[in-house]
């Protein structure tokens, strides 16, 4: 049975963007938006990644000059595992195998349109060929989860492309990058993957959010193998010691 997919409240994305902003302020190159695509990769890794891992990854030492305070450090982390926490309610494998045809995902992107790239044109922060390219729904939050699986080489292994599995990888990895492309490069993507079909940013969007949903499953199937352990048999007590004494060994190391 499906379990109902956890979405973060108002509160719990204003306290987050609240830790992102005083970070940003701080001097550090993140925004609510690419946070949020970097933990949904992690999320949809081949392996559980743990905070005390991503942490620093993400943030590198600024989380721990800016929160300084061990209350200030309990509230920030707070807010960054209920998002952690809603995101892998998300991408719950149960319920992705039970309805893989529903997007689950509710990622938090900034939504753009003709009048907001108006207001940035209009403002003389960018001209309109910038505005049109940059301020796209959704590119920063694919940015985001494309820097996570930069900084986790080792969990995002590229695969043969001459193989099903490496085609199925590239093909869910171009549906995320296509969030990031310009004018241009997108029109090629369209062309490549969508020949003859016009899609809505709202439906690049949603082909995104497949996609990770794709992965998380994908990595299920090929997660890292734990080393296999190698135990010696243990001697007899009565049996030679093996470090070549003469004695039994209980009268030498097993004693």
């Amino acid at each position: 049975m499906s379990r109902v997919a956890r979405h973060s409240t108002e509160a719990e994305i204003a306290a987050l963007e609240q830790v992102v902003e005083r970070l940003a302020n701080f001097g550090a190159d993140v925004s609510l938006e690419w946070v949020d695509g970097y933990l949904t990769a992690l999320l949809a890794s081949r392996r559980v990644i743990t905070p005390g891992e991503w942490l620093p990854t993400l943030f590198g030492d600024d989380f721990d000059r800016v929160f300084a305070d061990p209350d200030d450090v309990q509230q920030a982390m707070g807010a960054l595992m209920q998002r952690w926490n809603a995101i892998a309610s998300q991408l719950d494998v149960d319920s992705l195998l039970d309805d893989p045809e529903t997007v689950r995902l509710a990622p938090l992107m900034v939504s753009f349109d003709d009048a907001a790239r108006a207001e940035v044109v209009g403002a003389g922060h960018m001209t309109a060929e910038e505005a049109a390219d940059q301020l796209q729904t959704g590119a920063l939050w694919a940015e985001g989860f494309m820097q996570a699986t930069d900084d986790f080489a080792d969990d995002w292994p590229d695969l043969d492309a001459d193989t099903e599995d490496g085609r199925w990888l590239d093909d869910c990895t171009a549906r995320l990058l296509a969030l990031t492309y310009t004018a241009t490069d997108l029109a090629e993507h369209m062309a490549e993957h969508y020949p003859g079909e016009t899609l809505e940013r709202d439906q690049l969007i949603d082909e995104a959010l497949f996609a990770v949903q794709d992965l998380r499953l994908f990595w299920l199937d090929h997660a890292p193998r734990p080393e296999t352990r190698r135990v010696e048999p243990t001697p007899g007590r009565n049996d030679p010691c093996p470090c070549g004494s003469g004695k039994k060994f209980k009268k030498c190391h097993g004693a």
